[in-house]
């Protein structure tokens, strides 16, 4: 399987750490790019940390008409199923992401990840079901996929991850519903669950960021 492309960006030299973000339908991984220099005074402590920001594969969408974009997996349409071929699929991609940064020495245990609205499902997916204990998990605007199956597929190394979870109170994307389920299904599985709601819409807030960088400071402290 050949790797995503992806943008990287170092915070200090021979990093200690690595934050994998997967952006949103429709985006690329220079979306969330602007994040690092806001991030990188709060993870002083943590050492060099790598962002990575992969590009997601060119798809067709659904729910668009069918339109070629940047998709993680592809989106049917309101009470239709999930495509759950698709997310598996870009599960095993990200997967690969996560060997690379152990290949290049980083232990599971210092590695987050992180994603914004369906960046956000494939963290929570691929996060959840990983072999090896993760240093966290961060879902921003997004939602647990595959819900059904997650209690049956979490892996044991990260049932006591710790999970990031942002939305808007004015989402129309994703709306606030799904999040309030997400939330609960992971608490109800005992999943350590730190969870922040914020007066916007679909989009990231200044006191989101700083909240996150209070976070990733902590799990990778």
């Amino acid at each position: 399987m050949s790797l995503l492309p992806a943008l990287e960006f170092e915070t200090g030299p021979h990093p200690r750490a690595a934050v994998l973000l997967m952006h949103g339908l429709g985006a690329d991984g220079g979306d969330f790019a602007p994040l690092v220099p806001e991030l990188a005074p709060v993870l002083a402590a943590a050492g060099g940390v790598r962002f990575v920001f992969p590009h997601a594969p060119q798809r067709p969408v659904t729910v668009n008409g069918g339109y070629v974009m940047p998709a993680w997996y592809d989106i049917l349409g309101p009470g239709r199923p999930e495509d759950e071929a698709g997310l598996r699929a870009s599960r095993l991609q990200v997967e690969a992401l996560i060997a690379r940064e152990k290949a290049r020495g980083l232990a599971a245990n210092r590695i987050v990840l992180a994603g914004f609205s369906q960046g956000c499902a494939m963290a929570l997916l691929t996060g959840l079901r990983h072999e090896e204990r993760l240093a966290g998990i961060v879902g921003l605007s997004g939602y647990l996929p595959l819900a059904a199956s997650t209690a049956a597929e979490r892996h044991p190394a990260n049932a006591q991850t710790p999970v990031f979870l942002a939305h808007g109170s004015e989402d129309a994307v994703v709306v606030p519903s799904r999040a309030d389920a997400t939330r609960e299904a992971l608490q109800a599985l005992g999943q350590p669950v730190e969870w922040h709601s914020y007066p916007m819409g679909h989009s990231v807030c200044p006191q989101e960021i700083a909240d996150l960088g209070r976070f990733l400071a902590r799990v990778l402290g």
